[in-house]
């Protein structure tokens, strides 16, 4: 008697499934790691970001493109290309800033208890196969640091840069090709 019940569900289970996946299967292609491209898109291209910030360090633009295009390469199936991908991504470093971010009293003068990296980027997104996803955006992260960490330690301490890149980064891959 068991296995008949079992056997009288096992048409309505793959129904189901098979619902399932008709119901996910639209317009636009669903993957597991959030993305929402269209399936005629293949490649991607990421030109060198530009460092237009006053003060950041000479290698700022070099590691948020690479940072950049490791995390498309992680998180999506499309091939890199040097221009001319069916999305592309170019831009521009506008601000690094390192300044107190919380002020205390201490010997009665006023010292940073804590010191705030801002780094700004403006992206510009086209999507050839989809232009009204095109976009031209800001985006920005910060990251506090205690007063005892100068600007030298953050530049030279690789893992701070790339918390910071990583938020930018997400944000950018969540407006671009999540849809979010």
């Amino acid at each position: 008697m068991t296995l008949n019940k079992r056997s009288a569900g096992a048409p309505f289970w793959l129904l189901s499934c098979f619902l399932l996946l008709l119901a996910l299967g639209g317009c636009k292609v669903y993957s597991f790691s959030g993305t929402n491209i269209l399936p005629e898109v293949k490649t991607i291209s990421i030109a060198t970001f530009q460092n237009n910030a006053n003060n950041g360090p000479s290698f700022l633009a070099q590691r948020f493109t690479e940072d950049f295009k490791d995390y498309f390469q992680r998180n999506t199936t499309l091939k890199q290309q040097a221009r001319d991908g069916d999305l592309q991504f170019d831009g521009q470093i506008i601000a690094f800033d390192f300044a107190p971010a919380a002020i205390q009293q201490q010997n009665n003068q006023d010292v940073a208890g804590v010191n705030r990296l801002t780094i700004q980027v403006r992206v510009r997104y086209t999507n050839t196969k989809d232009p009204k996803q095109d976009f031209e955006q800001t985006f920005q992260s910060t990251r506090d640091f205690p007063a005892t960490r100068d600007i030298s330690s953050i530049n030279n301490d690789p893992a701070a840069l790339r918390e910071v890149f990583r938020n930018i980064i997400t944000d950018v891959f969540n407006k671009s090709v999540a849809n979010w």
